[in-house]
């Protein structure tokens, strides 16, 4: 029990960097108490003490604004980062060493009892703040889940989520989406990088302007091959002689 409380203590002070000692994380970090309660609340639930399970759940509730079913399963290292208005369900499971931040709703869409109706988050999963996950399906190991980013589907190992309905992010090598092969704790999950919209828009963009630049070589190439090019009569006067295109201006719109 002390060995789990420890590592659960150590996960703090190596992904927040205002937790300055063991000391400040175990008296001020609300997520440290709901795991702690959970655990407790957990043990009740599993033993055949349901209704005191879910009191204690309850009272940690009102103590730390993060509701935990009982009946979830959470690993080791798991962070509860700010969390406020965080709720798991009862059938919940998240792996070892996941961050977990405020707003974020790891619910149920079916109204069966006895049936997995909540979402299983694989190893070192990242849930950024008021995303929603819904439903009885896995989210893999390292997998990044960004803010207010509704899940609604299966999300691969290493993969990252945005949108509403979460769109997952292709792999570059075609293999599963996003793979992260560093070890780097990534804060809130995901940044401009991730966004597959932004990544389109630069993409056109830097199209456009290829375009542009291609065009206005092939002009000049036909003024300075043209025998009446001197005159201009080869030419026309909208000719792009000359590119135009602002691309630098407009990756800076889109986050570039």
């Amino acid at each position: 029990m002390f060995n789990r409380l420890r590592s659960d203590i150590q996960c703090i002070l190596d992904r927040d960097p205002a937790a300055r000692s063991k000391w400040e994380v175990i008296t001020c970090y609300p997520g440290l108490h709901a795991v702690m309660l959970h655990r407790v609340a957990h043990w009740l639930w599993t033993h055949g003490l349901k209704w005191i399970g879910r009191f204690i759940s309850m009272i940690s509730r009102w103590l730390t604004g993060i509701e935990i079913h009982p009946g979830a399963v959470i690993g080791e290292r798991v962070f509860f980062d700010h969390a406020m208005g965080v709720v798991v369900g009862e059938t919940a499971e998240i792996g070892d060493g996941c961050t977990i931040y405020q707003g974020v709703t790891l619910g149920g869409t079916s109204l069966y009892k006895g049936t997995k109706r909540h979402p299983t988050l694989g190893k070192d999963v990242v849930v950024s703040a008021g995303a929603k996950v819904l439903g009885g399906f896995l989210v893999g190991d390292g997998a990044k889940i960004g803010s207010n980013a509704v899940v609604v589907k299966p999300v691969p190992a290493g993969a990252t989520a945005v949108g509403i309905p979460a769109r997952i992010i292709p792999s570059k090598t075609g293999e599963s989406a996003d793979v992260t092969t560093s070890a780097k704790f990534a804060a809130y999950g995901i940044t401009q990088d991730d966004d597959p919209l932004i990544q389109a828009m630069k993409g056109l963009i830097d199209n456009a302007s290829s375009q542009e630049h291609q065009i206005a070589m092939l002009w000049q190439a036909i003024e300075k091959l043209s025998v009446t090019g001197k005159s201009g009569d080869c030419v026309p006067d909208d000719a792009a002689l000359k590119e135009c295109f602002e691309a630098e201006k407009l990756n800076q719109l889109v986050g570039k």
